[in-house]
């Protein structure tokens, strides 16, 4: 079974033990899930700060 985390500073979520996006720590306590294709288009991704495709938590403790 794979273990999903996300990232307690920039919410991507991720499989590894740190983030490689930004290298935060990362938790396995996190709520929703939000799919980013194209940040530029989507309004959703302005609003709460994404600027790069990929999985992101809307909520992370």
């Amino acid at each position: 079974m794979i273990s999903l985390k996300a990232c307690k500073t920039c919410n991507t979520i991720t499989e590894a033990n740190k983030c490689p996006r930004c290298n935060g720590e990362v938790s396995r306590e996190w709520q929703g899930y939000l799919i980013v294709i194209d940040p530029e288009k989507s309004e959703i991704a302005r609003k709460i700060g994404i600027h790069a495709s990929g999985r992101y938590a809307l909520r992370v403790k």
